[in-house]
């Protein structure tokens, strides 16, 4: 009879384990699903474009107000015109055109902030330099400040097709010889990014021609989806350092004489070449949302693919463009009729221009109502084809599109191309600007690019979600909007500061101007301004604090400031800039840092918190029998913080849900240590451990430390571990029956072991005056106890895997940094048999220049 209730408690036991197995593999499942689809937030845009377009609302000024922005070739790079231009299309060695939109300033470049040498950065191409300034700008949109990111694994993908700014070393200028590789380098377009910024995710120059930037954003989209990087700078760029391009395709006749791209027009005549530089920042929505970054608009669907053997290398080719973008909507899982406007790519050329819009008659334009065609347009009209830039430049007007409910006209289409059948599917050309269709779900739009290499791609944008009633307003802690709070620190003379910095006194004159031209032009209120600057922003060299209980006071100090005088109310000056500015080390405790009600107020008072900490309860479904927030709440049955099966998951996702919080307000770590259970987090957090995972290691191995409970205990004794008289030699009176478990710092020591001992290494130390503390637990962790439960643990923990930490991640049980996906259930056992090493890792990060 024993026998048979013997095995059935090992069938249910075993059922058990199987069930929970299952439970947490369909988790595991669904997070890698939903991972391979999550939308990619887009958190800022920066661009530089012709006709002094040198923001995202510049852009869309020209956009809306339908501004055509052809100008004559430059005069400032060495072309000469005269001899290169001829009107006869068979002249050999010329251009019949002798206009696009250009970037007249691109020579421009503030090398001193970017820390280049003069030579350095004359040997560089102009397209290195605009990436640079750009990427910067695209932070400070953000309202992060880029020295935060260093050693973050951030990637950068950038897209360009234009290299022929770099002499030959015999024809190089003197004393540039040495930096001619590095300056004309396409793969250093975006390893000079992730160099000057100290990122070190994935770093990707490509050139697919003019789909290079597209290209780039969808490879942006998968590595962050993929876990490649935490976060993604993706763009592309075209500076013409040569005429090259307009001699070439003057042989092809493929340039509009006028130098005007007229998409879908009947004049349509070929295209006429631009430049520009735009730059995406990117991160998955998930984290965007928990960092409180706010979003411009999501990718929802991408995709790649090429003509392969069509009827030309760089002829188009309809049916793969049919297929580019069915693959795009698949990725998105979206139906063709869930987009409303297509950026198409739209060159203006007789051949491309027919082929494109029967594409998208046969994917779009099937199946819609008569009354809600597709509304296509493209950005070439106003400013030429970009080239490598012009599918991100693409992306950046309908980012602004989708946020301001417009699809704004295309130029030069009055009259539509005969060689397009129109009646074949529901498409409307955008020769006037339109109120974006209302449909009663988000705005979505498609984008395309289309490769003289024949690789194509395609983009799904959708509209920013609707964020709550209290965020969109910009509520406060106190449940004031930032208006209201605005309004109320001016009448109440709250005293506001506005900081500003820059690399040199110039610099920050010209910051104070472009500041105050942005004040007065969007009518901001002070409490934005103030929290923007303080927050979002590099604090470099040159500094400058204008502080006032008004905006006409502040305004009149940014006012002196930009006339390189000390404001009437503020201070300037210069410091020193740390040399490598370092983020915090997040550290995180072990048992014992618990108290009755902790996390209360902050699942109330905050979404990031809350999601983090609602997310974590959803993985430890199933593998506790109590609820995460009703613990926390201490609702009615249940279980109390007393039990350590309860108290170590609990603490768990209180600190991974605080880490949230602080990386919401822009407080990253640079690395990340745990003491004893603490390290369960920690690798959370640093991306060494799957939330899935870590709730199954702190839950399972929490419930099996209850077989050890009322065995052992633990005891804190004011002593060094090490060395003469230290607590080593101490313990060593009683044998294995009592060890070191934590050497916490230089005098503190945790030891544990069996009761009876203890007391004894207790009475011990009251009698020799050292200082002794119980500590109240009655179990023995980081000691020979723990020896009972490694093959349990073994089975349970069996299918935890670790992953390759995103941040730096210096573990306690080794005193070395964690190096690869070596994070796996045998480490957590090991961690809480070993002692916990918090003194020396503590002494290394310092030793290391970790502040």
């Amino acid at each position: 009879m024993a026998n048979t209730h013997n095995t059935e408690d090992k069938l249910r036991d075993y059922l058990k384990r199987v069930t929970t197995d299952l439970r947490q593999t369909r988790h595991r499942l669904t997070d890698l699903e939903t991972r391979a689809h999550e939308p990619i937030a887009i958190v800022a845009t920066a661009c530089h474009m012709p006709g002094g377009v040198r923001s995202p609302e510049d852009l869309w000024r020209i956009v809306a107000d339908g501004v055509d922005t052809v100008s004559d070739l430059p005069t400032d790079r060495g072309w000469d015109i005269e001899a290169l231009y001829d009107p006869d299309p068979e002249r050999i060695g010329t251009s019949y055109v002798r206009q696009g939109a250009f970037l007249h300033d691109a020579a421009e470049f503030d090398a001193g902030f970017f820390e280049i040498s003069p030579r350095e950065a004359t040997a560089m191409d102009p397209q290195q330099r605009l990436l640079l300034e750009t990427t910067w700008e695209a932070f400070e949109r953000a309202g992060i400040d880029p020295t935060t990111l260093r050693g973050s694994s951030t990637g950068v993908f950038v897209g360009a097709s234009n290299q022929a700014y770099a002499p030959d070393g015999a024809r190089a200028p003197e004393g540039i010889e040495g930096h001619l590789l590095t300056g004309g380098s396409a793969a250093v377009l975006s390893g000079r990014i992730s160099y000057s910024f100290g990122f070190e995710g994935p770093a990707v120059s490509l050139d697919t021609m003019c789909s290079s930037s597209l290209v780039a954003l969808h490879l942006a989209v998968r590595a962050l989806r993929s876990g490649e990087c935490s976060m993604a700078v993706a763009g592309g760029v075209t500076v013409m350092a040569s005429m090259r391009n307009f001699i070439e395709f003057s042989r092809q006749r493929g340039l509009a004489a006028d130098g005007r791209c007229k998409p879908f027009a009947a004049g349509a005549d070929g295209t006429g070449w631009g430049e520009g530089v735009g730059v995406l920042l990117l991160e998955r929505l998930s984290d965007a949302v928990a960092s409180g970054h706010q979003v411009l608009a999501v990718v929802r669907g991408s995709a790649i693919n090429q003509d392969g053997a069509s009827n030309g290398l760089t002829a188009p080719n309809g049916p793969s463009q049919q297929r580019v973008i069915r693959a795009a909507l698949a990725d998105a899982g979206l139906s063709a009729a869930d987009v409303d406007v297509v950026e198409a790519h739209g060159t203006g050329t007789k051949l491309g221009d027919p082929i494109e819009a029967q594409a998208l008659q046969a994917t779009y334009g099937q199946e819609r109502d008569a009354g809600s065609p597709l509304l296509i347009g493209s950005l070439k009209s106003n400013v030429g084809h970009t080239q490598a830039a012009s599918g991100v430049v693409g992306i950046i007007k309908m980012v602004e599109s989708l946020r301001h409910g417009v699809a704004p006209k295309s130029l030069h289409g009055e009259e539509l191309t005969p060689h397009v059948d129109w009646s074949s599917g529901t498409l409307r050309l955008l020769t006037e600007a339109v109120d974006w269709p209302d449909t009663g779900r988000p705005r979505r739009a498609g984008v395309s690019s289309f490769g003289g290499s024949g690789t194509n791609a395609h983009v799904v944008l959708e509209q920013a979600p609707v964020a709550e009633p209290a965020e969109a307003a910009g509520t406060t802690a106190a449940g004031t909007t930032d208006a209201e709070a605005a309004d109320k620190a001016e009448e109440t003379g709250v005293v506001l500061p506005w900081m500003l910095s820059a690399r040199s006194e110039a610099a920050l004159k010209e910051q104070a101007q472009r500041l105050l031209d942005r004040i007065e032009s969007a009518g901001l209120s002070t409490v934005d301004v103030s929290h923007a600057l303080a927050t979002g922003r590099a604090a470099l060299e040159e500094r400058a604090v204008v502080i006032g209980t008004d905006h006409a006071g502040l305004v009149d100090g940014l006012r002196a400031l930009a006339r390189g005088e000390r404001p009437a109310s503020g201070a300037r000056g210069l410091t020193e800039s740390p040399a490598s500015p370092r983020d915090p080390v997040f550290v995180f405790p072990g048992q014992g840092a618990q108290w009755v009600g902790m996390a209360v107020e902050l699942l109330d008072v905050s979404e990031v918190f809350a999601a983090r900490f609602v997310e974590c309860g959803v993985a430890l479904e199933g593998l506790v029998g109590w609820s995460l927030v009703d613990v926390v709440r201490g609702v009615g049955g249940a279980p109390g913080l007393d039990r350590v099966d309860v108290v170590q998951p609990v603490l768990w996702a209180v600190m991974v849900s605080l880490a949230a919080l602080w990386e919401s307000f822009g407080v990253r770590p640079a690395a990340v240590v745990g003491h004893s259970q603490g390290e369960i987090a920690a690798a959370v957090v640093a991306g060494a451990l799957s939330v899935v995972d870590g709730a199954r290691v702190v839950a399972l191995r929490s419930r099996a430390l209850v077989a050890l409970a009322g065995g052992g205990g633990m005891v804190s004794v004011g002593l060094a571990a090490e060395g003469p008289g230290g607590v080593s030699e101490l313990v060593g009176r009683w044998g294995g029956r009592v060890s070191v478990a934590a050497v916490n710092g230089p005098s503190s020591t945790v030891v544990s072991g069996d009761v009876g001992v203890l007391e004894e290494l207790v009475e011990w130390c009251e009698g020799a005056g050292v200082r002794v503390r119980r500590i109240d637990v009655d179990y023995a962790s980081h000691s020979v106890h723990v020896d009972v439960l490694e093959g349990e643990l073994a089975g349970l923990l069996g299918s935890v895997r670790g992953l390759v930490p995103s941040v730096p991640f210096l573990s306690t049980v080794t005193g070395e940094w964690v190096e690869g996906a070596v994070l796996d259930g045998g480490y957590w056992f090991r961690n809480l048999r070993q002692s916990v090493l918090l003194e020396p890792v503590v002494r290394r990060l310092v030793g290391e220049g970790f502040g």
